[in-house]
């Protein structure tokens, strides 16, 4: 009974911990609005955190608002390069050199400048905060695996100890029930260096992605774009992978009637546009799957202030269920975030394996 109560006030604590969280975060973005009135708008609320930014916000009491300012990079069509910190919008409300953050529209979130009275996107290169998230996340992979590699030369033939003893199954793991599996015992090893990044970077990302502070807290794995060139670099990969036999089976597929090839070369077509559908599905799956475990969170934390402009008490009320929802959707995410990089990794050495498979 006692720990049922514990229980209980740790969900009161964390629900009046994240009500006065997500209220600052309310009135920072209610800051932005040029209508303070305005009711709350659960869309624009989660859009702008699921959303990079041009700094990385901190922490919110009342109308301060403590952010880290960001490289912002751009070039203009009518004035050149350009580069200055983020710290110059003043959240948003100020113009820079005619630079200033849109709004509202097409380019909401972005830097923009009036050409000709028109909002327009420069060619824009700047240090956001999904960028940076990224160099955290590959600066810290690198020194893990440098220091891994390090005491196996200094360690030779002896017990793995410390962060080697924690890496070393999951590398077996990516080659024994992933690398091997999928492409075969010969020729696996190749593509080992490529399946173990992509897998610790997406699945780092993923858990980086569940913090809600810094360096955590940005939405890398989704972003559509980063996903797009991660499914890119295993498309480039399977494509010169390919060897006769995997073409052949794309432009003359064994055991098909002919009259399916030509004169209509109807499945050549068809396996030709499942070389780019496989990469897409890539892209979609990790990015939709990340994407909408976030959405779903913000979503119940949205629920407190929906509930809370009907009343205060209401909205205290709603909060200690929505934090238990959130509590459990983040215990979710985590098995999500391994699952994503377990599948990414999966299906990447798998279209491997089909590019390199001999005919039997």
């Amino acid at each position: 009974m006692k720990s049922i109560h514990r229980f209980l006030l740790i969900v009161f604590f964390i629900a009046s911990a994240v009500t006065a969280f997500a209220s600052d975060e309310h009135d920072k973005h209610a800051h932005h609005d040029t209508h303070k009135n305005e009711k709350f708008e659960p869309g624009n609320f989660i859009m702008d955190h699921i959303a990079d930014a041009y700094d990385w916000h901190v922490f919110s009491i009342g109308d301060f608002h403590a952010t880290v300012p960001l490289p912002v990079i751009v070039i203009s069509e009518q004035s050149g390069f350009h580069m200055f910190m983020s710290s110059k919008f003043h959240h948003g409300h100020s113009e820079y050199n005619g630079f200033y953050i849109a709004q509202e529209g097409e380019f909401r979130g972005k830097v923009v400048e009036k050409i000709g009275g028109k909002e327009v996107r420069p060619f824009d290169i700047s240090m956001t905060k999904n960028v940076i998230a990224m160099l955290i996340s590959m600066i810290f992979l690198m020194w893990i695996f440098i220091s891994v590699a390090k005491a196996y030369t200094r360690r030779k033939g002896q017990a793995p100890k410390g962060i080697q003893s924690l890496m070393e199954p999951l590398i077996l793991f990516v080659r024994d029930e992933i690398a091997k599996p999928a492409i075969g015992e010969k020729k696996y090893e190749k593509y080992m260096p490529f399946l173990l990044t992509i897998f610790f970077f997406i699945w780092l990302n993923n858990l980086m992605g569940l913090v809600p502070f810094i360096p955590g807290g940005a939405n890398v794995t989704g972003n559509i774009t980063i996903t797009m060139v991660l499914a890119l670099f295993t498309f480039i990969i399977t494509t010169f992978s390919g060897n006769k036999n995997y073409w052949v089976h794309i432009f003359n597929t064994p055991g098909v009637p002919w009259w399916l090839k030509f004169p209509v070369p109807l499945m050549p077509l068809v396996e030709l546009m499942g070389v780019f559908t496989k990469p897409f599905v890539l892209m979609v799956r990790l990015f939709a799957n990340i994407t909408a475990g976030h959405m779903i969170v913000l979503a119940f934390v949205s629920l407190i202030f929906i509930f809370g402009q009907i009343s205060p008490m209401l909205g205290y009320g709603t909060s200690v269920i929505s934090v238990l929802f959130v509590i459990f959707m983040d215990m979710l995410e985590l098995l999500v975030a391994l699952i994503q990089a377990y599948v990414f990794t999966l299906l990447s050495a798998l279209y491997f394996g089909m590019a390199t498979e001999e005919h039997h």
